[in-house]
């Protein structure tokens, strides 16, 4: 074995130079061993997912494992595949779906509505996967997937567990952010419930129709007109919430009451009555 014995010069920082090395060398093991090994699924050509930045939070079960197995093939089954050897069907594969930028999977033929909704920074993680689950026009309002949604929130934590499953291994890394659940601020039926005043709608809608068009066309923004009002109401409280992405969006919503926005959501259903 070569020795290269250094200088009397450099002699002196070596022993430091070595601790620093074996310090460096021991937080990259210990960083490897919390990541711990993922699983890799055929028919995922790992499209771009999500690096968090933040602290990890605390392992949290997200449900029961065999009912969401049960509850994938009732409600998921005919459109989507998961597994290996998945592949694109009605709708995308979901390998590792959970981190996920929306629209991310190569060669689908997603709507104008959900790429435009990745390009705008939604990602799927716990949160925004149980909102599309539950009523997918409320996170979406073009997607073309047809379906009416899970109401119960049971059920749909049942189904994400089991779709976690073709993610990122449980047992390695239980509490990775985009599958640590987090609460979520449910609309008060009375809020969809408000009766909104047409003729204030259309007074506020002067600012909404300088980028949507009052004839439904969309060219590159999505039309609005002829929404019906709970779906209005429930996309403007998405955006309120931070839960659609789009910054522009956000900041309107949250400057408008819930009077303002059912009045919105009356003006626009009825826009030409």
């Amino acid at each position: 074995m070569l020795t290269i014995t250094p200088p009397p010069g450099q002699r002196r920082g070596q022993a430091g130079l070595r601790r620093s090395l074996t310090t460096l060398l021991a937080a990259m093991a210990a960083a490897a061993a919390l990541a711990g090994p993922v699983a890799a699924q055929s028919g995922d050509s790992a499209p771009e997912t999500v690096q968090s930045t933040t602290t990890i939070p605390r392992a949290v079960e997200l449900g029961d494992v065999e009912h969401g197995r049960e509850l994938w093939e009732f409600e998921c089954a005919a459109c989507h595949e998961m597994g290996p050897g998945a592949g694109d069907g009605i709708g995308p594969q979901l390998n590792r779906v959970f981190g996920r930028r929306a629209a991310a999977v190569a060669d689908f033929p997603y709507s104008d509505s959900i790429r435009r909704m990745g390009r705008d920074g939604l990602y799927w993680t716990f949160r925004t996967l149980d909102a599309y689950i539950e009523n997918p026009y409320a996170l979406v309002s073009g997607t073309r997937m047809s379906y009416a949604g899970l109401d119960d929130e049971g059920d749909r934590a049942d189904l994400l567990a089991f779709m976690r499953l073709y993610s990122d291994q449980p047992g390695d890394i239980p509490e990775a952010e985009p599958t640590a659940r987090r609460v979520e601020v449910e609309l008060p039926p009375e809020v969809l419930e408000i009766r909104g005043d047409r003729e204030w709608g259309e007074f506020l809608a002067s600012e909404c129709t300088t980028c949507h068009q009052r004839d439904g066309a969309a060219a590159g923004i999505p039309s609005i007109t002829y929404w019906p009002e709970d779906r209005f109401v429930v996309a403007m409280h998405a955006y309120r919430e931070g839960l659609r992405p789009h910054q522009v969006m956000q900041n309107i919503a949250r400057r408008l009451t819930d009077e303002d926005i059912a009045a919105l959501a009356t003006y626009f259903a009825t826009i030409d009555d």
